[in-house]
């Protein structure tokens, strides 16, 4: 589903601590798809079963492409707890996933890399812009409102 552009410039509705996590994997040897290819497929199916149940956390992600060898996902959730709670549920995609993504990555000869970063960003912290833009990152996972003319990214920090 296409998200409709909004003319004019927006910014991210967000109140409040944002927490951002982000999540990797890099391609090391190409030829070695069937070390490279399940890590590769876990991650859409975790982001269909989060999707799917609102109260899990996540607010919102997007995928993208570092390089033809590099693919990460920007993911931005309500809280640090429901991110943690979600990575460490017996009865979620994820424990399983990680835990054949570790024996693979054991087997793997650095055929594959993975990593992540999470980031508890305060409120004050951080500010957006949005022009002529369909809600995208922190606008798409919190909503977005007009941005009057003249107001610096100072102003938007300091609000």
């Amino acid at each position: 589903m296409r998200s409709k552009t909004r003319p004019g410039r927006t910014t991210a509705a967000a109140t409040g601590d944002v927490v951002v996590f982000l999540i990797g994997m890099r391609i090391n040897h190409f030829w070695a798809v069937h070390r490279w290819l399940p890590v590769f497929l876990a991650m859409p199916r975790m982001l269909r079963e989060l999707s799917r149940d609102p109260s899990s956390g996540l607010l919102s992600y997007q995928l993208l492409s570092g390089s033809p060898k590099t693919y990460y996902v920007v993911e931005y959730w309500e809280s640090k707890e429901k991110l943690l709670a979600y990575a460490a549920a017996p009865d979620k995609l994820h424990r399983p996933a990680w835990a054949k993504i570790n024996r693979y990555l054991r087997k793997s000869r650095q055929h594959v890399g993975i990593w992540h970063e999470t980031y508890v960003v305060p409120e004050g912290s951080y500010e957006s812009i949005y022009g002529d833009m369909p809600p995208y990152g922190l606008g798409k996972a919190y909503g977005v409102a007009p941005l009057g003319d003249g107001v610096q990214a100072a102003e938007r920090l300091a609000a």
